[in-house]
């Protein structure tokens, strides 16, 4: 009777858990990891702050031309009425857009093509299709703002006459963070603050969006630009007014020409760190 042979005995497979575990193991050890860094999210694209350190696009900044309210020497900052016919452009305002439009076209704004981001308020949105018309660009390049360009929200200075925006501007002198008193008719009451909050978003998205582009924004209103502009160059934001823009008014932001911000004179505008500056 023969006896039966044996199998040579084998080991068994190590476990896939184990076989994982070993090769992460070498891995760790061949990989130097002294030269690794990791990227601080504050220097991703995505993440925009006030004043930049840097600009990837060129931007133009126009308000539009005087408003049928405006002409009546009202106050209209409801948006539910920023599409009707009584927001769109005055004769008076149809010329200063045009004039805009023309003073694009002298800088050079749309030469290698551009964008135009407009509030869809009445007049933003005629002025966009004018200088878009002037300017030969193609009507897909108006880009439709529906809430971040909206004009800033006077609250129960709406329906008043024009001459009371001093009493706002003095306001946001005291204090960037005080509203106008609110109304019952759902007209928002919006600080400087607020409106500083709208446009570092709207830039946000096109400094995400855009690399190398020019970028046309129209606004309704002086305050979105002049708040916006003091947040680019650093400005203290009780300050903004003095950035005023005119009906029609178009300025460039050159990235190249944000200057180093200087504490002013006077104690009572005495900002540590702008363009957000709370206290005295």
């Amino acid at each position: 009777m023969r006896t039966p042979s044996l199998s040579p005995t084998t080991s068994a497979p190590p476990s896939l858990s184990s076989t994982r575990r070993n090769l992460l193991l070498t891995l760790s050890l061949s990989i130097p990891w002294a030269h690794l860094s990791v990227t601080s999210p504050s220097h991703s694209r995505g993440l925009f702050r006030m004043p930049p350190p840097r600009l990837v696009n060129r931007y133009f900044l126009v308000r539009s031309g005087e408003s049928t309210f405006e002409a009546a020497g009202v106050i209209r900052t409801n948006p539910v009425s920023k599409t009707s016919v009584d927001s769109g452009l005055s004769a008076d305002g149809l010329r200063q857009t045009a004039q805009a439009a023309l003073e694009l076209k002298r800088l050079g704004a749309c030469e290698d093509d551009c964008w135009i981001w407009s509030s869809i308020t009445q007049r933003s949105y005629q002025a966009a299709e004018i200088i878009a018309s002037v300017n030969e660009v193609n009507h897909i390049r108006i880009v439709p703002e529906y809430s971040f360009l909206d004009a800033r929200g006077l609250g129960s200075f709406e329906g008043r006459g024009l001459g009371t925006l001093s009493e706002v501007y003095a306001s946001d002198e005291i204090s960037a963070d005080i509203k106008p008193p609110p109304i019952k008719d759902g007209t928002p009451n919006e600080s400087v603050a607020d409106v500083f909050v709208r446009v570092t978003q709207l830039m946000s998205i096109l400094e995400t969006q855009y690399f190398g582009d020019t970028v046309i924004i129209v606004s309704p209103d002086s305050d979105n630009l002049s708040i916006l502009q003091a947040g680019l160059i650093g400005l203290d934001l009780r300050r903004h007014s003095s950035l005023y823009f005119s009906p029609g008014e178009v300025r460039l932001v050159d990235p190249a020409s944000i200057p180093e911000y200087k504490q002013p004179a006077s104690a009572v505008f005495r900002c540590v760190n702008p363009p957000s500056c709370k206290g005295f």
